[in-house]
């Protein structure tokens, strides 16, 4: 008998779905798209095309880069139906320890940063121990943890920024890849990254659709598979235009990058993220057959610290400054970022893809409003409105699935 893990036989009766039904299976990701450049086009209208112009695009990857990086490390949390509250007083902290470190004892830039790293793998194992193996539901456990680490950030700052940061460090957030094919108005080593990045992204997708068809899967109409790929190598090629017309690709943007590529892979592609839906979907079922839940939950909750000491020191980098008023409100700002971008209050349904365009929706939103002259507070009661009805529109799709 054929064992349930092999892989199906390769096959040729592949059948390919109607728009009706790609539009159906696709339902989440699409209304997630629709919904960015809907609020894309509004606000460039509202700002007369300010929000569109080069300089304010690379402002918007500067401003929002660090919420971004904790949109990737909450979604794994959600999916495994949990919560982290902490993320906020967690970047704070190892901004503050990575300021007194580079600034007030000259210890190395690279060392500070790998020393602020660890500092975050070990505060997520604390808070990963007493929810995976104490069974201290995660809301408590990061609710403290959100309190206990504000209090040290300003223990140890005494309440005062400390400034400036060497270079080096700043580069980090405030730094450009160099233009080494060009050194005029237009920045080609840009244009020629993005080029090649939507040949490659066109490249796997073709490889992708052969291989489902070698194995006999449903498949986008022919035309309708074209016409998407015409539409994103357009839309890379036009982003690194305009970037390109500007400064370049923003250094944090690779980062940005490379850390969209590494968790999209695993969670798609590798048994450790499947074992991390499989715990979101239903964890009981998951431990009976044999997936080791609490480690699993342990070490989300290690990436999720070093995730938040990177997003602190990227953002200490940004400002150019250890302040203790540094990561208010990122938490909220990632959850939202999740739960917009498609994520399951449940737990079990999430994607890396869906967290980052969630946080460029709630990103746009608030330089647009910002550009518009909307107070803070009006920004605020907006935001939470939104987040209300995407939590909102997940129940009422949860039910009509039921």
């Amino acid at each position: 008998m054929q064992s349930q893990l092999e892989l199906p036989q390769k096959q040729d009766n592949h059948q390919e779905l109607s728009v009706g039904q790609v539009i159906r299976k696709n339902m989440r990701q699409y209304t997630m798209i629709i919904t960015l450049i809907v609020i894309m086009l509004l606000f460039q209208l509202l700002t007369d095309g300010l929000l569109l112009k080069p300089l304010n695009i690379t402002n918007l990857i500067l401003q929002n880069a660090h919420i971004l990086v904790l949109a990737i490390g909450m979604v794994l949390v959600i999916i495994t139906g949990h919560i982290d509250l902490s993320v906020g007083s967690v970047a704070a902290f190892v901004g503050a320890v990575s300021g007194i470190m580079i600034i007030n004892h000259n210890v190395p830039t690279f060392l500070a940063i790998i020393i602020s790293l660890l500092l975050g793998a070990a505060i997520g194992a604390w808070q990963g121990f007493w929810v995976a193996y104490v069974k201290i539901p995660a809301f408590i456990v990061t609710l403290a943890g959100m309190l206990i680490f504000r209090g040290l950030t300003m223990v140890a700052l005494e309440g005062k920024s400390i400034a400036p940061y060497p270079d080096g460090f700043q580069a980090m957030s405030a730094g450009f890849i160099p233009d080494w094919l060009g050194g005029g108005s237009l920045h080609v080593t840009t244009m020629v990254i993005g080029f090649v990045l939507a040949l490659l992204y066109v490249f796997n997708e073709w490889k992708a659709r052969k291989n489902q068809i070698s194995y006999g899967f449903d498949l986008q109409p022919v035309g309708l598979f074209i016409a998407k790929l015409a539409v994103i190598f357009i839309v890379l090629n036009l982003f690194a235009y305009v970037l390109a017309t500007y400064e370049g690709i923003p250094n944090i943007l690779v980062i940005l990058g490379v850390l969209v590529l590494l968790y999209s892979f695993v969670t798609n592609q590798t048994t450790a993220g499947r074992h991390i839906y499989a715990i979101g979907g239903n964890e009981k079922a998951a431990q009976l057959s044999g997936i080791k839940t609490k480690k699993v939950t342990f070490w989300v909750f290690v990436n999720m610290g070093v995730l938040s000491a990177l997003s602190g020191l990227l953002f200490a980098a940004r400002l150019n400054a250890a302040t203790p008023k540094a990561g208010n409100l990122f938490e909220l700002d990632a959850i939202a970022a999740c739960f917009i971008g498609g994520a399951s209050a449940y737990g079990g349904i999430g994607t890396v893809a869906g967290a980052i365009i969630g946080g460029l929706v709630m990103g746009i939103m608030n330089n647009g409003m910002s550009l518009l002259g909307v107070g803070i507070d009006w920004q605020q009661g907006i935001k939470g409105f939104v987040l209300l009805a995407a939590v909102a529109l997940d129940i009422y799709n949860k039910n009509k699935a039921a």
